[in-house]
């Protein structure tokens, strides 16, 4: 698929087929993917949880949802075979630039105006957003509550550094799956957000 199809054709799945699941090389690449995006310092504060079996998907939606019956939007995000979790560490971009080559030995987080730990981990994530497509399958990413992480970190044994930056569902699309009624608002054109030379 050309690269320009791939990215007008990235958009959130949110159903999927349970009964296909993602060939091993295609979740390979997936994350192979995932680890050309860059980070700063060439950090790599990276890492990534993946979830395929009935039995460690079933413990994630138990630790990060509530209890009762599962409304719709749940029923059909369940449905998807593979889940992939990216988590950032801040401490590895604090050591990394605490490092000859950087110099920050302070270790002051104000040298951070942005949480570049953050940015590569999204970074990461839309490039297996853009390899699913690329492989004919569907995603979405969505975010761990807040009040859910510490039961998230319980359930997967994620060290105390390591913080979850979401979830992103993987499988082939299901009947089910709807384009996003967010979608009727329109994508606000190049010219409404691009400014050249200023403001």
């Amino acid at each position: 698929m050309e690269f320009a199809d791939v990215v007008r054709r990235r958009r959130m799945v949110r159903d999927y087929d349970p009964d296909r699941p993602v060939p091993p090389q295609v979740r390979d690449r997936l994350l192979e993917h995932a680890v050309r995006a860059p980070s700063a310092g060439f950090t790599q504060g990276w890492a990534f949880l993946v979830l395929e079996s009935p039995e460690e998907r079933e413990r994630f939606w138990a630790a990060t949802t509530d209890a009762g019956a599962p409304d719709g939007w749940l029923t059909r995000m369940r449905r998807a075979p593979l889940l992939i979790l990216p988590f950032s560490n801040k401490q590895a971009y604090l050591d990394r630039y605490a490092q000859p080559d950087k110099g920050w030995t302070d270790r002051d987080e104000s040298r951070w105006p942005v949480p570049y730990w953050d940015v590569d981990a999204g970074m990461a994530s839309l490039l297996v957003l853009l390899t699913a497509v690329d492989e004919g399958l569907g995603a979405c990413f969505f975010g761990v509550p807040p009040e859910k992480v510490a039961a998230l970190r319980a359930a997967f044994g994620v060290p105390a550094e390591y913080r979850p930056v979401g979830c992103i569902s993987v499988g082939y699309p299901g009947d089910g799956d709807r384009r996003s009624p967010s979608l009727r608002r329109g994508r606000r054109p190049v010219e409404e957000v691009v400014h050249r030379g200023r403001w």
